[in-house]
């Protein structure tokens, strides 16, 4: 009997040392998501990476927050080479142009999903796979979190200065009396803006079916130019600076910095990001108003589509087949009618599919909440012309401070609005050449 005691002594060993790789090999495939959603939208993406969890045992997704947008993508390029990098990240709509650029940085949606089998939705509106696609019509990252600039107004201001509060300005060229109107009952700030380059000059170019920039605003590849030094932003801008000049109009800064003024009553009227909706209603002790961007009304295309902003979730290269399997089939999940349909009823952002925006529908949804249907109203009125399909320009993010610099000199009165989008174009154009 002793002699067999070291015998059983070491298979029991050998057991339990194979336990742990036993364990390790039936574990589930972490996927690793890297994004820059902080607060409830941040809260709401764990759930949905939760509820992805739950539903199969094969994959593991693990959100991860890392900062800004800009710090996000930073980290996920410089790590992708880790095996504890991400696989996933998400990155702004402004930066597809310099993704890109990164050689072997990225594997294109499309040749993920099609080499894991995993079918997407082919009916997302145009205007929002345009910005994400090649030239094929092809996804390159799967569009996540998008917006689309409205106008916002206050109702109680428009009470109080005898205007209808049930009809908000439809065009440019009635806003004046508006404005006119706020201003008189006691408005100290008529209208303001957020986000001025995306705003006042990228989707009023869309709005009007006019290019941005040459070459489809940068969609057909390299030689690009900025090209909106031209008659409608010069009829803009000078329109901006002479209601700036009598009171009507007020520059909040560069990002949503107007938002706040809105909020608090002191601004009547805001053009900012759909996004912001639920944002703005909480905020706001009075009724928010939500309409359609105004336009000019002697543009025979007008109004046409206004153009997406936000963010994608891009797949990053060096990954294992098994990990892209994963991959694939995470993505196919985000992008189902109704998780997509979730997804914007309970963070603002616009629903992507025709199939989401119908679910919503027949759930009450925009019954219940007609100023979130305003937007994507916009985005699907009318198909996207080449011009109106995205922006694709290297180093976007630069140029849309070039863009901020020269319009401060505008609304101090330091330039022209001629000179100053003369120089925005001549500085920008110096960037794409490089």
């Amino acid at each position: 009997m002793l002699r067999n005691v070291p015998i059983f002594v070491s298979s029991v060993f050998l057991l339990c040392a194979a336990l742990p790789a036993l364990s390790f090999a039936n574990a589930p495939t972490e996927i690793r998501l890297w994004h820059a959603m902080s607060g409830p939208r941040g809260d709401e993406l764990e759930r949905l990476a939760a509820r992805f969890n739950a539903s199969q045992a094969e994959y593991r997704v693990a959100p991860r927050y890392k900062g800004t947008e800009e710090q996000t993508l930073a980290l996920a390029l410089g790590s992708r080479r880790s095996i504890w990098g991400p696989h996933i990240v998400q990155a702004y709509e402004a930066g597809t142009a310099d993704l890109m650029a990164q050689e072997h940085a990225v594997r294109p949606l499309w040749e993920v999903m099609a080499e894991a089998r995993q079918p997407l939705d082919p009916n997302y509106f145009p205007a929002v796979a345009g910005a994400f696609s090649d030239a094929q019509g092809r996804l390159l990252a799967l569009p996540f979190n998008i917006a689309t600039p409205v106008l916002y107004y206050n109702r109680a201001a428009f009470s109080k200065a005898k205007l209808d509060a049930g009809n908000p300005p439809r065009t440019w060229y009635e806003m004046p009396a508006v404005l006119g109107a706020l201003v008189d009952s006691g408005s100290a700030c008529a209208f303001t803006s957020a986000w001025q380059s995306w705003i006042l000059l990228e989707n009023m170019s869309a709005w009007h079916n006019e290019e941005f920039a040459t070459g489809h605003n940068g969609m057909d590849g390299g030689g690009t130019r900025l090209a909106f030094n031209r008659g409608l932003m010069v009829r803009w801008i000078s329109m901006l600076s002479s209601w700036m000049k009598a009171g009507y109009f007020s520059y909040s800064g560069r990002e949503n910095e107007g938002e706040a003024r809105f909020a608090s009553g002191e601004c009547a009227m805001l053009t900012s990001s759909s996004a912001s909706y639920a944002q703005l209603l909480g905020r706001a002790k009075f009724d928010v108003g939500v309409a359609q961007l105004p336009y000019y009304d002697d543009f025979s295309a007008a109004p046409q589509n206004t153009l997406v902003g936000g963010s994608g979730l891009w797949v990053i290269a060096g990954r294992t087949k098994q990990e892209y399997r994963g991959v694939a089939r995470f993505l196919a999940y985000l992008a189902q009618a109704d998780v997509q349909a979730q997804w914007h009823q309970k963070t603002g952002y616009l629903p992507l599919t025709a199939a989401a925006y119908e679910l919503g529908r027949t759930q009450g949804f925009y019954a219940a909440n007609p100023g979130q249907e305003i937007a994507v109203r916009q985005l699907m009125g009318k198909s996207p012309t080449r011009d109106t399909m995205g922006i694709r320009l290297a180093q976007f993010q630069r140029i849309r401070g070039i863009i901020d610099e020269e319009l401060e000199w505008v609304w101090v009165g330091k330039k022209t609005p001629l000179d100053a989008l003369n120089t925005a174009v001549e500085r920008g154009n110096l960037l794409l050449s490089r």
